[in-house]
């Protein structure tokens, strides 16, 4: 019991944050793929914008209730919508180069986030090593 006489409050690692961090992990590879794929010519930009669109429905279905990995799904989602207008432009052969310089940077905020906070995420039961 804390000082007040109440127990005190218990951080954990919900299953609504594991979900999301293993959702996001398997889109980013999903969209990873994809993206080397159209890169060599292997696949076209619609089925990568296919992969975009189910990556931001697969995040918009969690609910993390950490609040960094809340942030950091407000990030990744950001960071897929401007990687799909870099591909919208490409296809449209419009330069796909701010877009891409978005994306980039939002990947690199969202991975800094997870990095700041995986010391505190781990101690909760939540591993967001995948993520990074």
């Amino acid at each position: 019991m804390g000082p007040t006489g109440q127990a005190g409050i218990v951080h954990t690692c919900y299953p609504v944050d594991k979900q999301f961090i293993v959702a996001a992990q398997l889109n980013m590879m999903a969209l990873g793929e994809a993206s080397d794929d159209y890169l060599r010519g292997n696949t076209k930009s619609a089925e990568v914008i296919d992969e975009t669109n189910a990556a931001l429905k697969d995040l918009a279905n969690t609910r993390p209730a950490d609040p960094s990995l809340t942030r950091t799904k407000l990030v990744l989602r950001a960071m897929f919508v401007e990687y799909q207008k870099a591909i919208l432009a490409e296809s449209h052969h419009h330069s796909p180069g701010q877009h891409i310089f978005r994306a980039y940077g939002l990947a690199n905020f969202a991975h800094d986030l997870l990095v700041r906070e995986r010391g505190p995420l781990a101690k909760r039961g939540c591993d967001v090593s995948p993520l990074l």
